[in-house]
């Protein structure tokens, strides 16, 4: 396929794309019958329309081939639960972005690979969590309560820091079968090595994976058995630990989950 075919193409969706977006009647109807198929009186008791503007958006999309009407049912084709899931995905990747668009505005992103950033929607229940004049360690507090309270952690960990690593150290011994899956660069594992407390406590201790990457990457990520947390550098390069992601649902923790296993691999 050249540039020019896949130009077209996508150039062609995006007009499909912008025929359903444009029109909040056609997308609510995709919506209504998403999760399984209706008669007309139960599409009219759910967008509380009349029938006659119902059934005008439902002849478009069933000429699109996205709806189809079998006896008094209507339901999505093939083609149109796929457009449909896709564009639940993108107005909650929306949803997510703008709900804590003060922390992704200003941090480098550049190490969130972009098939994860695709995935943002997964994090659609996270908290966004600051610290303030009043109260400059809100964030870290709270962030060092989960981990205390967490059994297993995977923490792909940017910087040195003995505070972090303190903590660390304080779950390792508060929980007999606590297990810590630590990801660092080779400056920050020979800095480690350096302090001879951290070496036997973290590196030599059996509780510890520490696995070592090239990367010097730009995020914070914490992954535990019931919580997930990020953290990253503000664009003009500096840690920022005033500003952290929270979230305790089973999305978010497979959304983080998946990110550190981009790594952990390489």
């Amino acid at each position: 396929m050249t540039n020019i075919q896949t130009k077209k193409e996508l150039n062609e969706e995006y007009k499909n794309v912008k025929y359903i977006l444009t029109s909040s009647m056609r997308t609510k109807l995709l919506l209504a019958l998403y999760e399984h198929s209706k008669k007309l009186e139960e599409i009219r008791k759910d967008l509380k329309k009349p029938s006659a503007t119902i059934l005008h958006g439902l002849k478009e999309l069933e000429n699109k081939n996205l709806i189809r009407k079998i006896q008094k049912h209507y339901e999505l084709t093939s083609n149109g639960y796929i457009l449909t899931t896709n564009m639940i995905k993108l107005i909650e990747n929306w949803y997510s972005i703008n709900k804590s668009k003060q922390f992704w505005n200003k941090h480098d992103l550049s190490d969130i690979p972009k098939e994860m950033l695709k995935d943002i929607y997964l994090l659609k229940n996270v908290e966004y969590e600051t610290s303030t004049t009043s109260d400059l360690s809100n964030a870290f507090n709270k962030y060092i309560k989960l981990l205390l309270k967490s059994t297993e952690l995977k923490i792909i960990l940017p910087i040195y820091s003995e505070n972090h690593f303190k903590h660390m150290i304080d779950f390792l011994n508060k929980h007999e079968q606590a297990k810590l899956e630590l990801i660092v660069n080779e400056k920050i594992l020979n800095s480690i090595k350096q302090n001879k407390n951290l070496e036997r406590k973290l590196l030599e201790n059996e509780k510890v994976i520490v696995k070592c990457i090239e990367q010097d990457l730009k995020l914070f990520l914490t992954c535990s058995d019931n919580f997930m947390s990020l953290t990253l550098f503000l664009n003009d390069g500096h840690y920022d630990d005033s500003q952290i992601l929270i979230g305790k649902d089973k999305n978010a923790i497979k959304w983080a989950l998946n990110l550190i296993q981009c790594f952990s691999h390489n």
